[in-house]
């Protein structure tokens, strides 16, 4: 009997833009992304992540978005990230978790819509989750 080894399920490594105005936040979720093996874009403000999303190289594969920013207090921005990235899934964060919001953030296409505070690990496992339904795994 030949030996045949069994294949390591790896969850893909994605690019994730981490949009939030609490350096803190970003920061933790990017140091914990990173020792996942991801690649992270870390942004302040709503302006700051539109740059990131069009710039045609290295763009993200996933966006984990904090609902209210200095310049973002409603849908339009992630309204404008889906516009742009149609294709790849959007964590809404939010600390303002109204009914509305989340309705409205699902019918736009959110992938999740996150309470704050959360659990960073939680949230590095969504984005993972989300990473894996765009890769089909």
């Amino acid at each position: 009997m030949a030996f045949s080894p069994v294949a390591v399920k790896k969850h893909a490594v994605a690019h994730v833009l981490v949009v939030d105005d609490e350096p803190l936040i970003r920061w933790s979720l990017a140091e914990t992304l990173s020792d996942r093996g991801h690649t992270v874009a870390e942004a302040g403000d709503g302006k700051e992540a539109l740059r990131v999303v069009t710039r045609a190289a290295n763009r993200p594969d996933v966006v984990v978005l904090d609902y209210r920013l200095p310049d973002s207090n409603d849908l339009s921005l992630f309204a404008a990230i889906k516009r742009e990235l149609p294709e790849i899934p959007i964590i809404l964060m939010t600390a303002y978790g109204s009914p509305e919001i989340t309705t409205g953030a699902l019918a736009l296409g959110a992938y999740r819509v996150v309470s704050k505070p959360f659990e960073v690990q939680d949230l590095v496992t969504l984005v993972q989750e989300a990473c894996a339904s765009v890769h089909g795994e």
